[in-house]
């Protein structure tokens, strides 16, 4: 069976994409994360769980704002639970864009004559 895991992010490319080539848009990306995540009208432990389930499955993200859901005392079952609402929301986006695809049918079904 082969290893279908993420490779480890290089941190040399990390250091790197902080200085050059773009380092204006790092450091707005940065401030705009640490607003994000700031403790606000939802906890940081809400926001990190929202991290660790969010419904665009990068690998990266997901081990990233684990520990910190974890250090804000998310516990395993917290953090599953956030999972599972990420997975019912994806597929229900897909469940519910299921009428776009019951209209278009109607659109070009053969109308029949009474």
């Amino acid at each position: 069976m082969r290893d279908t895991r993420p490779p480890p992010a290089p941190l040399s490319e990390i250091g790197q994409r902080r200085a050059e080539p773009a380092p204006a848009i790092n450091e707005a990306f940065d401030n705009f994360s640490r607003a994000v995540f700031a403790e606000g009208a939802l906890r940081e432990k809400t926001k990190q769980l929202i991290a660790v389930a969010h419904v665009t499955p990068c690998p990266y993200c997901i081990q990233g704002h684990t520990r910190p859901a974890q250090r804000k005392g998310a516990d395993p079952q917290e953090i599953m639970e956030a999972i599972g609402v990420a997975a019912e929301m994806r597929a229900g986006g897909a469940y519910a864009h299921s009428t776009l695809a019951l209209h278009a049918m109607k659109e070009t079904a053969p109308h029949t004559q009474p």
